[in-house]
């Protein structure tokens, strides 16, 4: 499983001929375009979980969870400020 972060029109490639575009979002709520081959089938996970009415069945399906925060491995370390010119002057 691969887990990012994207920006707002960002988008990714699943093999040739399957793009995923996220358009942003809002609260809990994400937006995506999916540019994908007619014959390929695309379904929500809500409407899988209400067509599956046996509860073993119901168990074998995945389950993803939002992380809240991102381990400390993970966030930015404060970088160099990189500016032009002559720091020492200042035009007015």
């Amino acid at each position: 499983m691969l887990r990012m972060s994207v920006a707002a029109e960002e988008y990714l490639m699943i093999g040739e001929d399957i793009k995923l575009v996220f358009l942003g979002g809002t609260g809990r709520h994400m937006r995506i375009m999916i540019d994908a081959p007619k014959d390929v089938n695309i379904v929500r996970s809500s409407v899988l979980e209400r067509q599956i009415t046996d509860p073993e069945e119901q168990a074998k399906l995945p389950k993803y969870y939002r992380q809240e925060e991102h381990p400390e491995k993970y966030n930015r370390k404060p970088g160099v400020i990189i500016t032009r010119g002559n720091p020492g002057k200042h035009q007015i």
